[in-house]
């Protein structure tokens, strides 16, 4: 039995209750999931900014009605201070995945990411030590990295941001460390590389990569690619960044604060990933025949990322579980249900 495993053994055992913020958005959406599955008690905020009504109807869907029973939804935003205390109390844990991601985002508007970001990040930080958690685990970003060559990348050194994303998310990881040293807190955060799988939006300007380029494909429309295509990410399954959240808040009770790459330590181009969609989509009957459309590089965008995660391993007992291949083909039947039904 891996430590995975058995903490979620544990779980059902001794069930707990947990708040997840950003709880309709991808990545929250799929931590309720595995929690209700788990016969856990659920507390989920989100304000339907990036989060969507329908990614919670799917989850209600996927677990039994006594399991549903077991989650109640605040439509909250953590930019209110109030928000973050009301939903707070009487929590175990805190999953923190609410904030506004997208590098291009926050080129556009820095205020809007650092209101969401950081006062919200603050706000989550403040209620959290009030109402006594056991843990505070936040989603991190792989943007922290900034413009540091070395890879992998290794959870101590860093380099200077390349856009305001990346900064609110370093100092999302100074006020953690803080709030640890000055009032006890205990704080993991999550250094995400590209996670993707079900229930990631495809659309709008800042969708994430894998969705967008699927969505165009089912379309049969042109795939921009940033770049030459050489261009190369650590793309991290859903399931791994779940497995991350959960261990990350069991174990280690000697840990005040600490800092976790959650990646699969791989490399894959744009290129590479091109080529695994449109095999993966061959293999479900659909031919998508175009070739890529290259145009010029993003702004902000850094060239190559790759995470070690040996630190993860050796204190979380973390071991991904999906490389990106196979999460891709994981994934790619809902991709093809629901992806078509919201976009084309």
């Amino acid at each position: 039995m891996t430590i995975y495993e058995k903490a979620q053994a544990d779980l059902r055992n001794d069930p707990r209750i947990w708040l997840v913020t950003g709880v309709a958005g991808f990545i929250g959406s799929n931590l309720l999931e595995r929690l209700l599955k788990l016969d856990q008690t659920v507390v989920g905020m989100d304000n339907f900014v990036t989060g969507h009504r329908r990614n919670l109807d799917e989850v209600r869907e996927l677990v039994s009605d006594e399991q549903w029973t077991r989650f109640t939804f605040h439509e909250a935003d953590i930019r209110k201070l109030e928000d973050c205390q009301r939903t707070v109390q009487g929590v175990d844990y805190v999953l923190h995945q609410a904030a506004l991601g997208s590098v291009p985002r926050s080129l556009n508007d820095p205020l809007a990411t650092n209101a969401a970001n950081i006062d919200g990040f603050l706000n989550m930080l403040v209620a959290t030590k009030e109402a006594g958690v056991k843990r505070f685990v936040y989603a991190a970003s792989s943007s922290t990295y900034g413009d540091h060559p070395a890879l992998p990348k290794v959870e101590d050194r860093i380099g200077k941001p390349l856009s305001p994303y990346a900064v609110t998310k370093y100092v999302n990881e100074l006020y953690a460390e803080v709030f640890s040293r000055c009032y006890g807190v205990k704080t993991a955060g999550l250094r995400y590389f590209n996670v993707f799988g079900p229930r990631q939006d495809p659309e709008g300007a800042y969708a994430a990569v894998i969705p967008k380029w699927t969505a165009a494909m089912l379309r049969n429309e042109p795939v921009h690619v940033n770049g030459d295509g050489e261009t190369s990410r650590d793309f991290c399954f859903i399931e791994n960044a779940v497995q991350a959240n959960l261990l990350a808040a069991l174990t280690g009770d000697e840990m005040d604060s600490e800092v976790f790459n959650v990646a699969v330590n791989g490399r894959t181009t744009l290129n590479e990933l091109f080529a695994y969609l449109r095999d993966a989509l061959a293999e479900q009957g659909i031919i998508y025949d175009k070739a890529p459309a290259y145009r010029d590089f993003r702004p902000g965008d850094v060239r190559h990322s790759q995470a070690d995660i040996a630190k993860a391993a050796d204190k979380l007992g973390y071991a991904p579980t999906h490389t990106v291949v196979e999460g891709i083909h994981q994934a790619m039947p809902w991709y093809i249900n629901h992806l078509r039904e919201l976009c084309c």
